[in-house]
């Protein structure tokens, strides 16, 4: 019975440390990928005045999990560029580790 007791309370630790590393991930991560979509949505809206915010945020799982191999987790925004009459969104992936993230293209303009 103790033992089950322990490993429940270690799954849980475990469990709770993993939450705080990905938020903290998405914390650290916001600026960069503000950033990257900004500079992508002034040079297609041709809008040196665009600003851009955060609609939404999550940690995405490697694609390949296993014992022996794994991916790289992603921090993954969808980010709102708006200016000169224009806006649309951007998918920016950042990945766990690196030091740039990725602005994917964006959904349809709204005007």
């Amino acid at each position: 019975m103790r033992n089950s007791i322990v490993w429940i309370a270690l799954i849980a630790t475990v469990a709770l440390a993993g939450c705080t590393s990905q938020s903290q991930m998405l914390q650290n991560k916001q600026a960069m990928a503000i950033q990257t979509a900004l500079s992508r949505g002034k040079f297609d809206l041709n809008c040196p005045q665009a600003t851009g915010e955060i609609l939404s945020s999550e940690v995405t799982q490697p694609a390949v999990q296993g014992p022996w191999l794994s991916g790289i987790q992603r921090a993954e925004y969808t980010v709102g560029v708006s200016g000169c009459g224009q806006r649309t969104t951007f998918l920016v992936l950042c990945p766990q580790g690196g030091e740039s993230c990725f602005a994917a293209d964006p959904g349809a303009r709204i005007r």
